[in-house]
């Protein structure tokens, strides 16, 4: 006696019948041999297994559909992720050069700042020395050694006093004379300036000094135009302008002893003999 197998299901990508359309499918040919060998009309055989083949293929297609969705979005999202894994790699290189660059100027400024406090530790000591000298030279200027000692006096040995200042006058031949601005300069060298007069005894004692020879009249003095008005060199105003003639001749002042009364001016680019004049001390 045979026994039909019951929900026997072939495993196949392509197949997908059960026992019982298997039984219906044999039924089936069976039924048409016999109408091959009996000619006899009878009823056609009804096919129950395609709406089950039909659901079958549609599930599979429906799984490779969402195998290949999902097999995109991996792809996609695998393709952003080494994206951004490069990206923070190149912002790491960068951060790692950065702070590299960073160390070598932190470097360059530690070198500068040793550089600089060397200079400064160097300057203090060449002040210092420099300071030492100044004093000695004063010491030996103002207060030079005698037989009985030193003797202190206002102004250095080849300067004039005339009350609170001390004057040096500067008599060169022809060759050495000098304009404006050089004869300022020379003064500069001798830690002083061209000559300002404070007072009219100290201008009265600028004249007096003020020789004329050699066919050279006249003297520099610390005295010039500045925004259309005379002013020394001090920054101070000239009070007295009966001191001085109008700038006609130039921008100048020219002390001469020929002219009592008044300065005259002159053209600063001149070559004239000058005075050089500082603070007289205080003994």
């Amino acid at each position: 006696m045979n026994r039909k197998p019951q929900g026997l299901v072939v495993q196949n990508p392509s197949v997908c019948f059960s026992a019982e359309t298997l039984e219906e499918g044999a039924d089936y040919v069976n039924a048409a041999v016999r109408t091959v060998d009996q000619p006899e009309a009878s009823p056609a055989p009804k096919v129950r297994g395609l709406p089950a083949l039909a659901a079958c293929w549609l599930s599979l297609l429906l799984i490779m559909a969402l195998r290949i969705y999902f097999t995109s979005v991996m792809s996609d999202n695998n393709m952003r992720l080494t994206a951004e894994n490069l990206q923070l790699k190149e912002q790491n290189q960068n951060l790692t050069a950065e702070n590299l660059q960073l160390k070598e100027q932190n470097q360059d400024l530690e070198t500068e700042k040793k550089n600089l406090t060397e200079q400064i530790l160097n300057m203090e000591t060449k002040w210092t020395e420099l300071n030492v000298t100044r004093a000695q030279w004063s010491i030996d200027n103002y207060c030079p050694k005698g037989n009985n000692g030193r003797q202190c006096r206002p102004c250095q040995e080849g300067w004039d006093q005339s009350q609170s200042s001390c004057f040096a006058i500067n008599n060169p031949g022809r060759p050495d004379l000098k304009t404006w601005e050089e004869a300022r300069e020379h003064c500069r060298g001798k830690v002083s300036d061209l000559a300002v007069a404070v007072n009219e005894a100290e201008r009265t004692f600028i004249i007096s000094k003020s020789w004329n020879s050699e066919g050279i009249t006249g003297y520099w003095i610390g005295l010039r135009v500045e925004g259309g008005q005379w002013k020394w060199i001090n920054g101070s105003d000239l009070i007295n302008s009966s001191w001085v003639d109008a700038p006609t001749n130039g921008n100048c002042a020219v002390s001469d002893d020929k002219q009592q009364q008044k300065w005259k001016s002159a053209n600063c680019s001149e070559k004239l003999r000058w005075i050089c004049g500082k603070k007289a001390i205080t003994v």
